[in-house]
């Protein structure tokens, strides 16, 4: 597939950082990148070790979301791509955060992709969400224009 649809943002979420394609799925486009607010910025008692590993206490959520919401408000179309079960799944916590807090933009989310993301290049995120798109086209056209259409 060689053309963008009109308006679609493709995030990668992780636990400690989103980088924000609001070129969509072009090879060239840059992301933005939002990292979630230090942890080390307020005392807390947790080993060095559960701290790297993220089982500490969560970071401001609520300071990252918002960010992150801010970057995608104008999206026609958001496709997440992340990883993680359970309470590490950064891309349901997100959609349900928006569910809660910014429904307008939650209704936006056309598709979530789990993937291994520490094995993938920026580059191999965008291919992966334009296999997705080549894949699912029929019912996501329907909502949305392709660029240049």
């Amino acid at each position: 597939m060689s053309d963008n649809p009109e308006g679609l943002v493709v995030v990668e979420l992780t636990r400690d950082r989103a980088l924000v394609w609001v070129t969509g799925v072009d090879p060239n486009g840059r992301p933005r990148v939002i990292r979630a607010p230090s942890e080390k910025s307020h005392h807390v008692h947790v080993r060095q070790a559960q701290h790297h590993h993220g089982h500490d206490s969560d970071h401001t959520n609520v300071t990252f979301y918002e960010s992150i919401s801010q970057a995608v408000a104008d999206a026609s179309g958001i496709v997440l791509v992340g990883h993680g079960k359970g309470k590490a799944n950064q891309m349901l916590r997100l959609s349900q955060y928006w569910e809660r807090k910014h429904p307008e933009i939650g209704a936006k989310v056309v598709g979530a992709i789990d993937s291994d993301l520490e094995a993938l290049s920026e580059n191999q995120v965008l291919a992966l969400v334009r296999d997705w798109l080549d894949e699912d086209y029929d019912s996501f056209e329907q909502g949305f224009p392709r660029a240049g259409a």
